[in-house]
């Protein structure tokens, strides 16, 4: 397994422990419509999260959050709204990024809720 995909399937554990251990009840992890992803399903305050984790060795280049276009949330999107449907999720949706920086076998991890929102 490439070192991107360890520091990826690392971050998204990572991720997972953070929401956990703020009372997030997770639903589901790495969920699939099509070819679309959404890495991390959770419930938390009558609320349904759809986490997209960005993780890096470093910020050399860029903040693992901005690795989150336009057209990737376009596509979060649309796999969170087939969710919902799926599901008949009755609760606000939210769109939240985990974003996680590992330095020295350490994780930095930066929550950042409601980072963007649906177009109507």
């Amino acid at each position: 397994m490439a070192d991107h995909n360890i520091l990826g399937n690392k971050g998204e554990d990572a991720a997972v422990q953070f929401l956990t251990d703020k009372d997030y009840k997770i639903k589901a992890r790495n969920w699939r419509f099509g070819k679309l992803e959404i890495d991390i399903i959770a419930e938390h305050n009558e609320m349904i999260i759809f986490a997209e984790v960005k993780s890096r060795s470093g910020t050399y280049f860029e903040q693992p959050f901005q690795a989150v276009t336009k057209k990737k949330q376009k596509f979060i999107i649309k796999a969170a709204n087939a969710y919902i449907e799926e599901f008949e999720i009755d609760f606000e949706a939210r769109f939240d990024i985990i974003s996680i920086v590992e330095q020295n076998g350490k994780f930095e991890i930066d929550h950042i809720e409601d980072a963007f929102y649906p177009l109507v």
